[in-house]
Parts: C-alpha cells; structure tokens; sequence
C-alpha cells in the first residue's frame, strides 16, 4: 500500500468511525428526536462520496446523517441543524429529513420514500446541460425500489444519457418487513438491467468494495455519460428508527454486528501494517472530542425564534 493510498484508507476509516460515534452521541440525548441512523451501513456513504467531487452533487433519502458527514458537512452544523437550533445548516427548519448544503455537494435529503430519485434526475439534467463534467449521486433504500418514480427516473435517465449513478443501499429491511417479502426481483441491480444501465451488486459492509466499484462508476459517467445502478448490500444494525420496536432477535443482531465494516477496515489497516495500537487510540481520542465539540457547539446555539415560524414557509 502506497503513502497516499494509506492515508486515504485512514481517512475513509476516520469518517467511519465518525458517522458512527455522531449517530450514537445523539442517539443517547433525551431531545435527540425522531431519527433514522445508519450504523452498519457506514461503508456505503464513505464509499459512495469518495467517488464525488467538488461539483457533484448527492442526494439522499431520509436516512441521511452518515452521508451528510461522509459528503464533509460540518458535524457542528448538522448537530445543531438535527436537534433545531438556529446554527443549524438550514436554520434548524429541516432536520434530518430534509437537511441540505449544496456547497458542500450535498444537494438534500427527502423524508418521502422514493422522493430523491425523480428530484435527482432533474439535477442531473441541469449538470448536462451545464456540461462540466459533474455527475449526480442518489442514495435510496431498498424500500423504493418498489415506487414508481424509481422506474420513471430509470427510464428517462438512459433515454436523456443523464450524468446520474444510481445507489441503493439495501439493507434488506422495509422497516421490519424482509426484502425478499416485499420485492420480486433477485437482484436489485437487475432493476437498473432491464433499462439498458450497466448494474453491479456489491458487498455493503466492504469499505474497499463499495470505494472500487463508486470510483469505477463514476470514472464511467464521466468518460462515456450516461446511468449506472450501483446495488450495496448492507446490514443495519439497529432498529429502523429511534422509536421503532426493534423485530430482530438477539442471536440475529450479534451475527449481523459480527460483520462491521469499521472492524474489518481497522483489521485490513493492522494486516498492511498501515495503523499501530498508538495510531488507533489517536484515532479513537480525535473522533471522540469532534463529536463532543459538535454537540458542544448545537448546546450553544440558541432555538429559533417564534416570531421566526414562517420564515422561509412557501
């Protein structure tokens, strides 16, 4: 492993390990709020953003924490912005479900399943034509394969040649509801097959896997245009909300816990030789007081005020 592959392998393992440590510091607040996290599903939004840049844009359904971070929003920011303080990226007035920070390339979350993905051809569509070379992701869940706006956005997406990677993170969950319960296809990838789109399945939970394949297909819009389907099978490690019964067993979590994706990168670091015990803690310790400086700063912000309420309201 080279220098500069060795710490960009550190870096992606660093941005792991912080969505990670974000989404359980605010997971233990009594205001944390309604929330989707994403903890086992970590590789995807890392893998996925180290393919994006500066001109890209990414948008992401509901579940949009850990690609908000992996996108470089600013930790401080999106505490503040999650928990409704008026520091928060947009003022406190879009949560989790509809955060967004173009500036940063991510163009915004959508609470309704399946809501991203038409929205996300009309960016892509504004990139053509602006003919820069950029390219737009949409991350989207299993669970919208099922909408028909995948199917539409599919459809004109290789009709237009639009500049735009399809990525779904299938945890196989529908909520509680299995994947195989709830969609017909074998693949998910096979949905993005039948439109005439070069499609790939890949294991989630491999930082390295999901980081080859983004890369790939991105290095593939850019050159020659046109959609790709990229299909990330990952696990989810909690229940699907913060107040959401969790369905899954106590054997079938610690299974699916056994495969985390942060583990396997910091063991794949050690057998390079690219980490030491030292390193790590470093790591660890660095990751610890940003996540407690973001929460720091959100406590600091103040609340809106009420005479604020329809500020920005269309």
């Amino acid at each position: 492993m080279t220098r500069t592959a060795m710490d960009d392998a550190i870096e992606r393992l660093r941005m792991m390990m912080l969505i990670r440590a974000f989404e359980a510091a605010l997971a233990k607040r009594r205001d944390h709020g309604f929330q989707l996290l994403s903890a086992g599903e970590e590789a995807v939004a890392v893998g996925l953003c180290s393919a994006l840049g500066p001109k890209d844009q990414l948008l992401t359904g509901g579940r949009s924490i850990g690609p908000a971070l992996a996108r470089g929003v600013d930790p401080r920011r999106l505490a503040a912005e999650l928990l409704g303080k008026i520091d928060g990226i947009n003022r406190g007035r879009a949560g989790r479900g509809h955060l967004s920070d173009v500036n940063s390339g991510f163009f915004g979350a959508h609470a309704v399943v399946g809501g991203n993905i038409s929205i996300a051809a009309g960016v892509a569509l504004a990139k053509k034509m602006e003919g820069d070379g950029a390219l737009v992701a949409v991350l989207f869940g299993d669970g919208a394969t099922g909408a028909g706006a995948l199917h539409e956005t599919l459809n004109l997406a290789a009709i237009w040649k639009l500049p735009l990677l399809f990525v779904c993170n299938n945890n196989r969950l529908s909520v509680s509801a299995s994947r195989s319960d709830m969609l017909a296809p074998k693949m998910l990838s096979d949905l993005g097959l039948s439109f005439g789109l070069e499609s790939r399945t890949v294991d989630g939970m491999d930082l390295d896997t999901v980081t080859a394949a983004a890369q790939s297909a991105a290095e593939t819009i850019r050159a020659v245009g046109g959609p790709l389907f990229l299909e990330c099978v990952s696990e989810r490690f909690a229940a699907h909300s913060t107040t959401a019964r969790e369905t899954r067993t106590a054997d079938e979590l610690a299974a699916i816990r056994g495969c985390c994706p942060i583990r396997l990168q910091m063991q794949r670091l050690r057998a390079a030789s690219a980490i030491e015990a030292a390193a790590e803690n470093a790591l660890a310790q660095e990751i610890e007081t940003r996540v407690a400086e973001a929460f720091a700063f959100a406590d600091a912000s103040p609340y809106p005020h009420p005479e604020e309420v329809l500020t920005d309201v269309g």
